[in-house]
């Protein structure tokens, strides 16, 4: 399950709310590419701004449409009530395992953090992945504490945040924090940007975005390096520079979003406001790169 490349489609939306049409297309385009696993309702599934009924919804269609790929859906939620919930919701839909960030508006304590993991490792039959996202949940993991929540029940992968692109820190990076926990947990990039340099320096899995709208080249940067092949998946990752500076720029989901909207594979507005796709200028120089590249519906 935690191993390989994990796809993490967009949630698209449509005036009547989930279009689930277009959701069920892009899982459909992920598994026909060979992704390892699915990461429905992810930060690019917009899971923190859909109620528990369409997270529900979604997480069904993905186990549904899947084709026995393994499913790992979102249960972050600002209260720890609802968050079981979720959880419970997700594993009655047969998800494989859970993803959790420690989604608050009051920033926690670190103390609060783990209380929120140690709970709901107790109501958990499903793996868990630990996601921290600092950029969107404004608390950063020290590695006391990945030491702390490594040891619970269910426990077994790290989503980390900003790994370097430079091949010996990444590897340096990923040596220490493996050092420090049990040997079941797995450590997975949670950007794009570097993940070939992750994958290619003892990272277990990637975490992707890209992959969740345009699998294919990221199905070949994991397998090669999987293989072994560092020169091929640096070279393939670089290709999509044009890509990654829109990323840097805006922020993965707008870009995606605009880019699945651009080809029809999801209709526009496909965002939960008040978030919005890239627009105007931008929209048609992303339109050109995704031509240049040849990511096409």
């Amino acid at each position: 399950m935690f191993a390989g490349l994990s796809a993490f489609p967009l949630t698209p939306l449509n005036h009547k709310g989930v279009d689930e049409q277009a959701f069920v297309r892009l899982i459909e385009r992920s598994v026909s590419a060979g992704v390892d696993s699915i990461g429905a309702l992810g930060s690019t599934g917009s899971y923190a701004y859909l109620s528990r009924d369409e997270r529900a919804k979604v997480a069904r269609l993905a186990v549904e449409h899947a084709d026995r790929v393994p499913v790992m859906v979102s249960i972050g939620a600002t209260s720890t009530a609802e968050v079981l919930h979720l959880a419970e919701d997700a594993q009655q839909a047969g998800v494989s395992a859970v993803l959790l960030a420690p989604v608050s508006y009051q920033k926690l304590t670190a103390d609060e953090v783990f209380t929120l993991y140690e709970t709901v490792s107790r109501h958990l039959s499903v793996p868990m992945c630990v996601y921290d996202n600092p950029n969107t949940t404004h608390f950063e993991f020290s590695d006391d504490l990945y030491v702390r929540v490594a040891q619970l029940p269910h426990v077994a992968s790290i989503k980390i945040p900003n790994l370097s692109a430079d091949p010996q820190t990444t590897r340096a990076r990923l040596e220490a924090i493996r050092a420090l926990l049990p040997a079941h947990i797995t450590l997975g990039a949670a950007g794009d940007l570097a993940a070939a340099t992750v994958l290619t320096q003892g990272g277990d899995v990637w975490y992707s975005v890209i992959a969740g709208l345009f699998p294919q080249i990221p199905v070949a940067i994991t397998r090669a390096a999987q293989n072994g092949n560092v020169a091929e998946a640096q070279a393939l990752s670089a290709g999509l520079e044009p890509l990654w500076v829109f990323f840097r720029k805006h922020g993965s989901v707008r870009v995606v979003a605009a880019a699945a909207e651009l080809l029809g594979l999801a209709s526009a507005p496909c965002l939960p406001l008040p978030l919005h796709a890239l627009a105007g200028d931008e929209r048609q120089q992303l339109a050109g790169v995704l031509d240049r590249l040849g990511l096409h519906a």
